[in-house]
């Protein structure tokens, strides 16, 4: 298995010599939450996990992230959860980026590494636990699955990137590619979320001004962005959520690759009527 480098954030608390300015920016367009904002101080508990503590990155809020919550979760050895989805109409993938963890999925059991990525749909029956004697971290993305008559919901899956081939951006000479872990043309997935990869100098060479919502994780490397006509530099650790229509463009520094994981919002119309109907 190929061996990544993703970035995890592990806490602690900043001395009191350091300055208070940072590259925290939140506008009604889009937020860049920096990796140093990730220290003890601001994590949160949940009912049902034990041994575990959360880095909430995004979550539904008025002039914020309106379709999805995205967790950054720390599970000691140990921890885990029989109970971890309260809600039986949410969707949700996980990402592991440093330990390791199992996964049991209509009890079947899965061990999953740096990489490894599980869809769950609404209902499913999992559990969670780390097995080992060092922490897990993964990102757990959820979403309120909007059913659509006559489709059927996706099933479950578990795979590793290391097992998917990226698809390379037309024209890019493979400086620009995505590693997908769903069908695009699948409309029973109504959200995506990738693994996109920025060679050293590569871009995205235009303002991109789309429907979905993004939120993008940066698993390696470093860049500066264009969002609506502020230029933003991010790196490994950082976390940037963009509205819908946001403006949005990059250039890719060096000297290894640029490399996020990227959620959207696809596949569905866009509500007509106040309260979702």
């Amino acid at each position: 298995m190929k061996q990544r480098n993703y970035y995890a954030p592990h806490g602690g608390h900043p001395p009191q010599t350091q300055l208070l300015s940072d590259r925290a920016v939140f506008t009604e367009a889009y937020a860049v939450i920096p990796k140093g904002v990730f220290g003890d101080i601001v994590t949160s508990n949940l009912p049902f996990w034990e041994g575990t503590r959360l880095w909430v990155l995004a979550r539904p809020l008025s002039g914020f992230a309106e379709t999805f919550s995205q967790y950054i979760m720390e599970v000691a050895p140990g921890g885990g959860s029989e109970h971890p989805e309260p809600d039986t109409e949410a969707e949700g993938v996980l990402f592991v980026v440093e330990g390791e963890m199992t996964l049991t999925l209509a009890g079947e059991r899965y061990q999953m590494q740096p990489g490894g990525y599980a869809f769950l749909p609404p209902g499913s029956d999992w559990q969670l636990r780390n097995e080992v004697d060092s922490p897990v971290h993964f990102h757990w993305v959820r979403k309120a699955y909007e059913r659509v008559e006559g489709i059927e919901v996706p099933e479950a899956f578990v795979v590793n990137e290391n097992d998917i081939s990226p698809n390379e951006m037309p024209d890019t000479e493979g400086r620009w590619a995505t590693t997908r872990f769903v069908d695009p043309v699948d409309v029973r997935h109504d959200m995506h979320v990738n693994i996109v990869t920025f060679q050293p100098g590569a871009v995205i060479p235009f303002d991109e001004t789309h429907v979905m919502e993004h939120g993008l994780y940066v698993l390696e490397g470093k860049a500066v962005y264009h969002l609506n006509q502020d230029w933003v530099e991010v790196e490994a650790g950082d976390f940037m959520w963009l509205r819908a229509f946001c403006p949005q463009a990059c250039y890719a520094g060096g000297p290894g690759p640029f490399r996020y994981l990227l959620y959207k919002d696809v596949n569905r119309h866009p509500k007509l009527h106040l309260g979702g109907r």
